[in-house]
């Protein structure tokens, strides 16, 4: 192992690729290394569960918990790149990191905006993006208070909510006893026409590159991303002004690396930002082999200071996400997996996590074709047929 540790530092070196650390060693960081190691660049990555998915492939895996702000330090002094997989992290030590020299994308003043909810609200009403009417609440208490006008809506948490997590859809004042009892941010409902989102990347040249607008449908139950689509089938219209507002977000925050927007098109034709994520995201994994440049190998370019690739589609692609089976709890099989790698443009990728339960996110599969309708036909073939089950 240190012979091979040592091996990846020298070609690094040999290459002039700076040492990068990821916080968060999820699938998000697990597909950005596999990706990166086509450079044999070494990786570092910080995460608490001593399983997580990086942990199998990484330079070098350390177990920690990445809200600490002396484990983040430590860690952060190792590396000269240090990025995240995920939001929730020690902001306070990434910008103590950057005064030390150690460069840090998405920078610490865009990822702690983005990361409080209420804060990201605020962002697009100040430069006038386009977003639900919302009002902060401190308790369960301020949302009984609040006006009948404002129901249906949704109750975010302010920090810590990911993948449907932290998110709760409020019919009428009736189902208050399903809210949060914490701080947080109130939606007002959109008359939702579709969902779809645009991914960004932003270059030390101060160069954004543009991924193709992608189409969404959401799982009725788990709120999860259940298909994407993309070309997306929106009028060019829309696609043009979700393309135009996150290329006004990207400027506006600066960002370095991936930024995905997500956002709601009403059924008067109004286009509303949803939300945003300071990284690589579940909208843009079809990219894998669907464009000439994924959005791993996207953010790679931008954080170690690459011009960026080109993001045009190869293909018409619709992405699904594998999901744990509901009833199954435990160590995970793969029911139908070798069948559906069988079929033609099907491409199945999973995320090295040992345990499923309910809706958990065990993997991905992009199904490649000539259109999006036969891509979608396949897709849906491979939802009845791959099961992850324990």
């Amino acid at each position: 192992m240190l012979a091979l540790a040592w091996y990846i530092w020298s070609m690094t070196k040999a290459l002039d690729l700076p040492v990068i650390g990821i916080l968060g060693g999820g699938q998000l960081g697990r597909m950005f290394i596999q990706n990166a190691l086509r450079y044999n660049v070494e990786i570092h990555v910080l995460d608490p569960d001593a399983s997580a998915p990086c942990a199998q492939i990484a330079s070098r895996f350390v177990q920690g918990a990445f809200s600490d702000y002396d484990t983040v330090m430590e860690f952060g002094r190792m590396v000269d790149v240090l990025t995240i997989e995920i939001e929730h992290v020690n902001t306070e030590a990434l910008y103590d990191l950057q005064k030390e020299g150690v460069q840090v994308f998405p920078q610490p003043e865009v990822l702690s905006m983005i990361q409080h909810k209420g804060r990201q609200k605020e962002f697009y009403q100040s430069h006038g993006i386009p977003t639900s009417a919302f009002v902060h609440i401190n308790s369960r208490a301020d949302l009984e208070a609040l006006d009948a006008s404002w129901f249906p809506c949704f109750q975010k948490l302010f920090t810590s909510g990911y993948d449907g997590k932290g998110v709760v859809k409020l019919e009428s004042i009736a189902d208050i006893d399903q809210a949060f009892d914490a701080p947080s941010v109130i939606e007002k409902c959109v008359d939702l026409e579709q969902e779809f989102a645009v991914i960004v990347s932003g270059h030390a040249s101060g160069e954004l590159a543009v991924f193709p607008v992608v189409d969404m449908i959401f799982h009725p139950v788990a709120n999860l991303v259940e298909f994407l689509s993309s070309p997306s089938a929106l009028p060019e219209s829309v696609q043009q002004t979700g393309i135009n507002l996150a290329r006004q977000i990207a400027q506006l925050t600066g960002i370095r690396g991936l930024l995905a927007v997500e956002f709601f098109l009403d059924r008067d034709g109004k286009v509303w930002v949803n939300e945003m994520a300071p990284r690589p995201h579940n909208s843009g994994h079809h990219t894998i082999q669907g464009n000439l440049t994924s959005q791993f190998e996207q953010h790679f370019r931008a954080i170690c200071g690459w011009s960026p690739g080109s993001t045009e589609a190869i293909r018409h692609s619709v992405m699904l996400n594998l999901l744990g089976e509901p009833g199954y709890e435990g160590i995970a099989r793969y029911e139908g997996l070798k069948e559906v790698s069988a079929w033609e443009g099907v491409n199945v990728q999973l995320y090295g996590k040992r345990y499923t339960k309910p809706f958990r996110k065990m993997g991905h599969v992009t199904v490649l074709a000539g259109d999006t309708e036969k891509a979608m036909e396949y897709a849906r073939r491979v939802q009845k047929t791959l099961k992850v089950i324990s």
